[in-house]
């Protein structure tokens, strides 16, 4: 079989600018540590308004969802973006590697 010639498509940033690509490891944090305080602060409310143990926790879990995907945009669209083009890059450097194994590039 072969191999799928792709096309390179290069991301393009909010400003139309093409994306510089953003540290992963902060974004991740970020959206993880929010998705975490927004379930956390749910649960407490739930709590505080009558419900018991698990209840507050299930109904926190399920409430913090949809809050999460509106208050998170943000850092989840700069997660996907910074995720993507690490993803390309990480294709485009094999591609590379095996042209030079295969001696179709000059070194």
């Amino acid at each position: 079989m072969a191999e799928q010639e792709r096309t390179h498509v290069t991301p393009v940033g909010p400003d139309g600018q093409p994306a510089v690509r953003p540290r992963v490891l902060p974004w991740l944090v970020i959206h993880t540590v929010g998705r975490l305080g927004i379930f956390a602060l749910l649960t407490v409310v739930l709590w505080m308004a009558g419900l018991d143990l698990w209840s507050g926790l299930l109904f926190g879990l399920l409430l913090s969802m949809p809050v999460a995907y509106f208050a998170l945009r943000r850092s989840r669209e700069q997660l996907s973006v910074a995720l993507v083009l690490r993803a390309e890059e990480k294709r485009r450097a094999k591609e590379q590697l095996r042209a030079r194994l295969s001696g179709e590039a000059a070194a």
